[in-house]
C-alpha cells in the first residue's frame, strides 16, 4: 500500500474510524470529516491525533491526499453531498473502507467472523485470546470492547481477525463487505434473515454468505454453529469439510458439566474428549456457545494451547452493549442487551431469566433497526418478550422511515398487548424515567434492549437504579 495521505468522508462510522486507525498505525497521514462526532469514536480519533472536520465541505479534502475513502451512508452521495461530489470530481483515487481492508489483508491469515448475531463478541474474543497469549494479532472489531486500547489494531503476528459485515461496501459497490476481506477461515455464527431493507428475502440475505464460503481456499477452515439451522444448511450445501459447534453434544465441539453462577464454568469437549475446563463471567447460553465456537477455531487451527485459551476466556471483559451490567452499585441489576434483532433480543431475555429466575424482569425496548420497524416483521412481536413482566416501548427511530413500510409506535404496542404482554408506550425520556422509577422494586432486574440510545435512558436508568436501590456495599460505604 503506497498511500502517504488518506482522507475519510464519514470518518465517525465504526468501520471507517477503525480503518483510519489501522492506516494511521502504518504511518499514513489521516484527515476526515463527518456531520457528528460522539464518544467513543471521537475519543479514539483524538487519542490517535487524527484531525477531523465537523460537517461536509469540498474544502475539507486536502490537495495532497492520495486516496479518498467514502463511507456507506445515505448522506454520502454526490448528488446531495458537496464533499463527496468534489471527491469524485477531483480525479483522486476513490475507495470504500472495505477496499482498503482488502489490501490490508492480502498476505495475512485472515479469520472472518460472519453471521446475523454473535459477530462482535466472537471477533473480540478471538482477538483477545490471541492478544493475551502474546500472538500480537491484527484485528478489526465492529463494536467497542472492554479491555482493548481500540477496536482496530495492526499487529505484527500472522493472524488478522475481522468482523465480517454482510452490508454493501459502498454507495457504488453492492458487494458485501466481508467478500473483500480475503478470508482464509470463517466462523459462521448464524444466518437468520436480517437487514430486510437491504435483503428483502431470506434468499437474498443468504447469497453473500454462500459466496463467502465458496471463495475460501481449499485448505480454508469453516467453523459453524450447528444449532442455528440456516448456518448449518449453508455449510452443508457448500459441500466442503467443516467443524460444527453447539451447546449440546450434537456437534464436534460442545459444552458439558455447566455450572452457572457469577462465574460460569463448563468443560470444553471435542466429541467425547474433554479438552479443558473453562470459566467466564458472561451471562447466558448464547455466550457459552460463542466461547465454544471461538475455542474450536483457535484449537483447530493450532493457534493456542488449551491453557492459553483458558486464560484468555477467563480474562475477557466483553463487548460493550452485549449483556453489559450498567448498575454495578445497585441492588437492582440493569443490563444492556444489543436488541437489534429478534434473535439478539431473545438471547438477552433468556440469559437474564436463566441467571435471575426469581426476579421480575422489566424490559425497556427501542425498535431502532429496520428489522424491528418494518411492517412485514410485525409477527416477531408475538413472542419476543416471553419471560418479561413489563415492557416499556420507546418510539421507533425515524431515520430512513420513508424507505420501507415503517411501523408506528402504536402499532407495535398494540401488537405486543394482543400477545398478552403488559406493555405501554413511552415517548418523553423524563416522563419514562419517572414512570419506571415508580414501578421498580428491590427484587427486579432491568433489561435495556436497543441498538440506539433510548433518548438518553441508557444512561439515566442505571443512575436511577443506583440512587433508589443502592447495593449493600454502597450503603455500608455511605454509613
Amino acid at each position: 500500500m503506497n498511500f502517504r495521505k488518506a482522507h475519510f468522508i464519514g470518518i465517525a462510522g465504526k468501520g471507517m474510524s477503525a480503518t483510519a486507525l489501522l492506516l494511521k498505525q502504518m504511518g499514513v497521514q489521516i484527515s476526515g470529516s463527518d456531520d457528528g462526532f460522539y464518544p467513543p469514536v471521537s475519543d479514539y480519533l483524538k487519542d490517535a491525533k487524527i484531525a477531523f472536520a465537523q460537517g461536509y465541505r469540498a474544502a475539507n479534502i486536502p490537495d495532497d491526499a492520495d486516496v479518498i475513502i467514502i463511507g456507506k451512508n445515505a448522506k454520502l452521495r454526490p448528488e446531495t453531498n458537496d464533499e463527496v461530489r468534489a471527491a469524485f470530481a477531483s480525479g483522486k483515487l476513490i475507495r470504500s473502507f472495505a477496499d482498503i481492508v482488502h489490501e490490508l489483508t492480502a498476505t495475512s491469515d485472515n479469520i472472518v467472523v460472519a453471521g446475523s448475531y454473535g459477530k462482535s463478541t466472537c471477533t473480540a474474543l478471538l482477538a483477545w485470546c490471541l492478544k493475551t497469549a502474546g500472538k500480537d494479532p491484527s484485528y478489526f472489531i465492529g463494536e467497542v470492547t472492554n479491555g482493548f486500547e481500540s477496536y482496530a489494531q495492526r499487529g505484527q503476528g500472522s493472524v488478522f481477525v475481522l468482523e465480517g459485515d454482510e452490508y454493501p461496501s459502498s454507495n457504488w459497490d453492492n458487494t458485501s463487505k466481508f467478500l473483500h476481506y480475503n478470508a482464509r477461515s470463517v466462523l459462521l455464527t448464524s444466518a437468520t434473515h436480517d437487514h430486510i431493507n437491504v435483503f428483502p428475502t431470506h434468499a437474498d440475505y443468504l447469497r453473500p454468505f454462500r459466496a463467502l464460503l465458496d471463495r475460501l481456499p481449499p485448505d480454508g477452515l469453516v467453523v459453524a454453529c450447528s444449532s442455528e439451522p440456516h448456518a448449518r444448511a449453508l455449510v452443508e450445501a457448500a459441500g466442503r469439510p467443516a467443524v460444527f459447534y453447539a451447546l449440546d453434544d450434537k456437534a464436534h465441539w460442545h459444552a458439558d458439566n455447566i455450572v452457572r453462577g457469577a462465574e460460569t464454568q463448563f468443560d470444553l469437549m471435542r466429541g467425547p474428549e474433554k479438552v479443558v475446563r473453562l470459566s467466564t463471567h458472561h451471562l447466558g447460553n448464547h455466550n457459552i456457545e460463542n466461547i465454544v465456537g471461538v475455542s474450536a477455531m483457535l484449537l483447530e487451527k493450532g493457534l493456542l494451547t488449551p491453557s492459553a485459551l483458558s486464560a484468555g476466556i477467563r480474562s475477557f471483559q466483553g463487548v460493550k452493549r452485549r449483556m453489559e451490567l450498567l448498575s454495578a452499585a445497585s441492588a437492582v441489576p440493569v443490563f444492556e442487551g444489543f436488541g437489534s434483532s429478534y434473535e439478539k433480543a431473545r438471547s438477552a431475555i433468556a440469559a437474564v431469566k436463566l441467571h435471575f429466575p426469581e426476579r421480575r424482569l422489566m424490559v425497556v425496548f427501542e425498535p431502532h433497526t429496520f428489522t424491528w420497524r418494518n411492517r412485514e416483521a410485525i409477527a416477531a412481536y408475538d413472542d419476543v418478550f416471553d419471560g418479561a413482566a413489563k415492557i416499556l416501548i420507546y418510539e421507533p427511530a425515524t431515520q430512513g422511515a420513508s424507505t420501507h413500510a415503517q411501523l408506528t409506535q402504536d402499532e407495535i404496542v398494540d401488537r405486543v398487548r394482543r400477545a398478552k404482554y403488559d406493555a405501554e408506550a413511552i415517548v418523553d425520556p423524563d416522563v419514562a424515567l419517572q414512570r419506571l422509577g415508580g414501578m421498580l422494586k428491590t427484587d427486579d432486574v432491568v433489561l435495556l434492549l436497543t441498538s440506539g440510545e433510548l433518548g438518553g435512558l441508557i444512561k439515566s436508568i442505571p443512575k436511577l437504579a443506583e440512587q433508589k436501590f443502592p447495593s449493600k456495599a454502597q450503603v455500608e460505604l455511605a454509613s
